[in-house]
């Protein structure tokens, strides 16, 4: 039988296609790791990896099997967690994962607080767009995720944590800032600098404005990859106001005459999986 460290290797090499980034990770030599995955290779007769040169990466076998290694190992920490509360929480870990703009801005002053009221627990955060969270929960990466996009798959529970704003900026000397009656026609004339495909900021921004009506100049990864690029040159953007308020407090950005509706953050949880006291715990701060 496939141990769990097994696995937990796979998952590690898979995420990162480098087995060295993965040894590290794992505090593991690289000749360790790479005798476990060829172990589990030889003992199904299959191949996870394609190894060229240097590089490797997963084959159609090993992309198949990588959801179902994570569900595993995720179940196998929700077994664990159970049994240590059963014997008496000492210690545990909250895991968590979030989109950028709540793991940047909303999060961190909730996660101190929770620090100060239960100093044992370890907190583990990942972030990511609204889409990458929500598959962290689904998959069980994380026990609870936070998003400021809407998510609909029957597996997660939500609610409503809080509200935010995603306005329209450019840099204040863009020849829309400051002009009255700002419409579609004119948003449509001039370029922009977006987040990637799967964020909530842009899906705020597309459920008002087709997104094949804008010229998109750039799609970036993150919310200080678009602000930079937006401050650098003569385009518009889409963040949230947390994103942007110094900005446009010192001058450096005006905010455009277009309003788009206000949007809410959101937490999610797994309908059907355990629910540590630690989350449970985290969800009552936040209440």
């Amino acid at each position: 039988m496939m141990t769990l460290e097994q696995l937990r290797i796979f998952v590690a090499v898979a995420e990162r296609e480098h087995l060295t980034k993965a040894a590290d990770a794992l505090n593991l030599t690289p000749s360790a790791v790479s005798s476990a995955i060829r172990v589990l290779e030889e003992r199904y007769g299959i191949a996870l990896f394609h190894r060229t040169g240097r590089r490797i990466e997963l084959t159609e076998t090993g992309e198949a099997f990588l959801p179902e290694a994570r569900a595993t190992l995720a179940r196998a920490g929700s077994a664990d967690l159970f049994l240590t509360e059963i014997g008496g929480l000492k210690r545990g870990t909250l895991t968590l994962a979030a989109s950028q703009t709540v793991a940047g801005y909303w999060l961190p002053p909730r996660l101190m607080h929770f620090r100060d009221a239960y100093p044992a627990i370890d907190i583990r955060l990942t972030g990511g767009n609204t889409d990458e969270a929500a598959e962290a929960v689904i998959d069980g990466r994380a026990e609870l995720g936070f998003v400021e996009g809407e998510i609909d798959h029957p597996a997660l529970a939500q609610r409503i944590i809080a509200r935010d704003r995603v306005v329209i900026v450019a840099p204040s000397d863009h020849p829309l800032a400051g002009k009255p009656g700002i419409d579609a026609e004119d948003l449509a004339a001039v370029r922009w600098v977006l987040r990637e495909p799967g964020s909530g900021t842009r899906r705020a921004l597309t459920a008002a404005l087709p997104e094949e009506a804008l010229d998109i100049a750039l799609s970036l990864p993150s919310n200080e990859a678009v602000r930079s690029a937006v401050l650098a040159g003569q385009a518009l953007t889409a963040v949230s106001e947390f994103v942007v308020e110094d900005d446009l407090a010192a001058g450096r950005m005006a905010r455009i005459a277009f309003d788009l509706p206000e949007r809410a953050f959101r937490l999610l949880r797994h309908r059907e999986r355990y629910r540590s006291r630690a989350s449970l715990a985290f969800e009552t701060l936040l209440a």
